[in-house]
């Protein structure tokens, strides 16, 4: 005869979706770190940002971003419609706000790769949602080489990259967790492991309070009633 325990029903607990940041200069991995979150776990919607910014020819439009006027993002902007917004190297970048409200409430994950302007936004606005994750490169030397094989921009637009890569790596105390992108498979693994621990989280699983209740009224199978002996 066999036991109940022998076929474990698989425990379902309702929760509340994260808002996972991934910040980093550019070319040091946050992009294909996003990318391959989003491939391996369906868990995750991405949020699209708007941008001022000219389409590259590998970008797919409202699949790597929106791309807007700057009359279009001043709209959006000024009508509350975006959750936060940046200026970055002359560029303007901003994450609208339903398309995160409602995956939320649906219990999704949002997975948000913005510069580190932007995750202060998030993080003033909805800091218990908030899991931000700053990738660091394993050196400058490295990054500068990884814009180059990159080959989508000029010589004088990775000079103000690096630049401005170190006023962005000085943020990096500002983020929950922080992983150096020495190796992409690892850098990744780290990332997914931080998303399982957060996902368990006590308080973004609101569906506990009906579990531990349901437990607790329970009849317990062979457990003694009206003793007072203590089991070790």
């Amino acid at each position: 005869m066999r036991s109940s325990y022998d076929t474990p029903s698989v425990i379902t607990i309702p929760r509340r979706g994260l808002m996972l940041v991934l910040s980093s200069p550019s070319g040091a991995g946050k992009s294909t770190i996003a990318r391959n979150l989003l491939e391996s776990d369906p868990t995750f919607a991405l949020s699209v940002s708007v941008t001022t910014r000219k389409k590259r020819a590998s970008e797919i439009e409202g699949v790597h971003y929106h791309f807007v006027t700057p009359a279009e993002f001043e709209r959006l902007r000024s009508s509350d419609a975006l959750l936060e917004w940046a200026e970055v190297h002359g560029n303007l970048y901003g994450t609208p706000r339903e398309p995160a409200e409602l995956a939320m409430r649906a219990g999704r994950d949002m997975l948000f790769d913005i510069d580190w302007q932007g995750a202060r936004q998030l993080q003033e606005k909805a800091k218990a949602d908030i899991v931000s994750v700053f990738i660091l490169p394993p050196s400058m030397q490295e990054l500068k080489a990884r814009l180059l094989r990159r080959a989508e921009d000029s010589r004088d637009t990775i000079a103000t990259r690096m630049k401005n890569a170190k006023l962005e790596i000085e943020r990096w105390s500002d983020y929950d967790y922080v992983v150096v992108n020495d190796d992409l498979d690892r850098a990744f693994q780290a990332v997914r492991s931080i998303v399982a621990a957060e996902r368990l989280r006590r308080d973004r699983r609101p569906g506990l309070f009906d579990f531990v209740s349901s437990l607790l009224s329970e009849e317990g199978e062979g457990l003694a009633v009206g003793t007072s002996e203590t089991v070790r």
